[in-house]
């Protein structure tokens, strides 16, 4: 039920969505003798799709997301397992074609292959079922398999769990399937703007990660005040970060996360500080 209904929910406060919805209203009511709240409906919907399509606005709303968790430091001592989440994989698309299509998110994938090799004696899990309520027929996580297989990538350090469906879902079977124990060090990879929601999952489940964001979008807060050269771009980014925001108060409210807006542990924020000052020139 509670996936139904986060189904349901994001494609309803979706900024572009909502948008299209008010038009509509708008111009079906130009057909009645509502005209005055037409037009307010068709002109605000015209001047929000402006602001979110070419302003700064849509970084303000995803840079506090992003942000939120630093790049991650290894301290000198290797993980004992990754758990990369599902997202970055087209799975209607990829068995239509046989082939392993990935989407904006594809750097989830990327940072799976480069950790693999990275740190050869830790178990690498990637946890993605279907997230698509129309048509959930096919998981994420056998052509995250067959792409690991494709790159020569194989072992039985390699766990594919696919049966998660939302974050917190992801969550509760990596917990389920891993059984962490006290001390381990297990990295959580997803993209960055993701990341709070995700942590605050794992956190509430009882499974302690570490953060290591990727898919970071923008180049910081230096792009607090940078436009968009296209609508379509910033429109979708403003549709990404509300999806995220919308996220974290549900997963609040419903008993889903730890936080309302969760935060790095204090060690992790001082060694991602000190990563990020020993990389200035």
């Amino acid at each position: 039920m509670f996936f139904a209904l986060s189904k349901i929910l994001g494609f309803l406060t979706v900024p572009s969505n909502v948008l299209a919805v008010v038009a509509i209203t708008g111009v079906c009511l130009l057909m009645t003798r509502w005209l005055r709240l037409a037009r307010v409906l068709l002109i605000g919907s015209i001047g929000l799709l402006v602001v979110l399509g070419f302003s700064p606005l849509s970084n303000a709303l995803l840079l506090p997301l992003s942000e939120r968790f630093p790049a991650w430091e290894s301290g000198g001592r290797d993980p004992e397992g990754v758990i990369v989440l599902g997202g970055a994989i087209d799975p209607e698309v990829s068995a239509a074609r046989d082939a392993v299509e990935l989407d904006s998110s594809a750097e989830r994938m990327t940072a799976l292959v480069m950790l693999a090799r990275r740190f050869p004696e830790a178990r690498i899990v990637f946890s993605g079922g279907s997230g698509n309520l129309i048509q959930n027929t096919f998981a994420e996580a056998p052509f995250a398999r067959k792409l690991l297989a494709e790159a020569g990538i194989s072992g039985d350090r390699f766990v594919f769990e696919e049966t998660s469906r939302t974050t917190y879902e992801n969550a509760v079977n990596s917990r389920d399937l891993l059984k962490p124990k006290a001390g381990e060090r297990w990295l959580l990879v997803t993209s960055s703007f993701h990341m709070p929601r995700s942590v605050g999952a794992f956190r509430k489940a009882g499974f302690d990660v570490e953060a290591f964001p990727v898919d970071w979008r923008t180049r910081g807060w230096r792009d607090l005040w940078q436009p968009f050269a296209r609508l379509s771009s910033g429109l979708a980014r403003a549709d990404v970060a509300v999806h995220e925001w919308t996220g974290l108060v549900i997963y609040w409210l419903t008993d889903r996360s730890s936080a309302l807006f969760p935060a790095p542990h204090p060690a992790a924020t001082s060694r991602g500080a000190a990563g990020q000052a020993g990389r200035r020139p």
